[in-house]
């Protein structure tokens, strides 16, 4: 069975990494046989351009955007304002749950 691939970008300068972290916590909690999760610290700006980084936190599920952000031609090391406010683990669930019933 393939897993749904899950890669939690961020860096410790923007404090909303902390709720997101939480708010993927719950909504992964009994999927763990279902998803490969990845976490990955941006240290640096040669970082954030390798991997086109949207800023912190980002939430890549099997390679897309959650709020579906394009990749930026040059990522840069910054915080990511989400207009609707930090994804509740509800709105991860769901998705998740979505593409695991594929």
């Amino acid at each position: 069975m393939k897993k749904v691939k899950i890669e939690f970008q961020y860096f410790d300068g923007c404090p909303n990494h902390k709720q997101m972290r939480h708010n993927l916590e719950q909504a992964t909690e009994g999927l763990k046989n279902d998803i490969a999760l990845t976490y990955i610290l941006v240290e640096d700006e040669e970082t954030a351009r390798r991997i086109h980084f949207r800023g912190s936190p980002t939430l890549l599920i099997d390679g897309k955007d959650i709020d579906g952000m394009p990749e930026l031609p040059l990522g840069t090391l910054s915080c990511r304002f989400y207009p609707a406010g930090i994804p509740s683990p509800e709105k991860i669930r769901n998705i998740l749950t979505h593409i695991i019933k594929q």
